[in-house]
């Protein structure tokens, strides 16, 4: 799946101790839940999203410890 905003693949971090997250642009956030939500994945959205120099806004997706992220980063290739 391609960020709306950067025209780059959608990426699944896994630095930081909080387990694997996808930023996504908040355009795209029930675009990315509905993906996830049929393959079964648990997730959370932030609260929070944030705009820096006038673009726009991003927020997180957090994925939890338990999540396998090369799956979830297998599903976001494999979007269309």
């Amino acid at each position: 799946m391609i960020d709306s905003t950067t025209k780059k693949p959608l990426h699944v971090s896994t630095d930081g101790d909080s387990g694997p997250y996808i930023m996504v642009p908040v355009e795209q956030v029930d675009e990315v839940g509905k993906l996830l939500d049929g393959h079964d994945i648990r997730y959370w959205v932030d609260e929070v999203a944030i705009s820096l120099n006038g673009e726009p806004e991003i927020t997180v997706i957090n994925l939890g410890h338990h999540v396998d992220a090369k799956r979830v980063q297998a599903i976001l290739d494999n979007a269309d």
